[in-house]
């Protein structure tokens, strides 16, 4: 996702950006070793199926493509940011679940050390993203706003859906629903936004929170 945020011109942010598209190709390799342990091939395979026939995943990588592809450079920052802090988290709530009640410490440990580092990316490019607001006017800046949170509300709408598909079964949806709002305000706030949502950490599972 970071690989496409062409505007950032400085030796420094350059060096950054490697660093970040290094680490995600660790990730990759990380979800990969997590598969293996927990699957077989075939089961693999029907995963990788699901999510290509999944509209709300699809419709997801839709809206963050379709902005990467034809978006601003500060669109893109918006975008990545809501990516990095936000939108992996409905996945990322078992492991931690897990981690909690020190469950599968490997695999969830794993996923841990994902998030901290999809933590500094949103970070980073929340702290370029406020650089570049720095530089426009007070009417471009309250328009970038206002289409930031709109973009949030369009991504969260989808993020329920997903969210209800994956965790009404065990009863767990409402639960999930509020760690992505925390999250969704985390996003919000390393764009140097107001937070959208009343739900905080202590809002969150106490035990998501110790798994963390």
């Amino acid at each position: 996702a970071v690989m496409l945020m062409k505007d950032t011109r400085s030796k420094h942010g350059r060096a950054v950006l490697s660093n970040i598209d290094f680490m995600e190709s660790v990730h990759a390799k990380s979800y990969s070793s997590i598969f293996s342990t927990l699957n077989t091939k075939s089961e693999i395979e029907e995963i990788f199926e699901w999510v290509n026939n999944n509209e709300f995943l699809q419709r997801k990588a839709e809206i963050v493509n379709t902005i990467y592809q034809n978006g601003t450079p500060i669109q893109r920052k918006i975008a990545s940011v809501f990516l990095e802090s936000f939108l992996f988290y409905s996945g990322f709530f078992t492991p931690l679940y897990y981690l909690g009640q020190n469950k599968l410490a490997n695999v969830a440990e794993i996923i841990k050390l994902i998030i901290r580092d999809e933590s500094v990316h949103g970070t980073y490019i929340g702290y370029k993203f406020q650089l570049a607001m720095r530089e426009l006017t007070e009417k471009e800046q309250q328009d970038i706003t206002n289409w930031a949170y709109d973009l949030l509300f369009e991504l969260y709408e989808n993020e329920e859906k997903y969210t209800e598909l994956l965790y009404d079964k065990i009863g767990w949806t409402e639960e999930v629903k509020v760690f992505l709002r925390y999250n969704a305000n985390k996003a919000l706030m390393n764009l140097g936004m107001d937070p959208l949502f009343p739900d905080t950490a202590n809002d969150v599972n106490p035990i998501i929170m110790n798994g963390i």
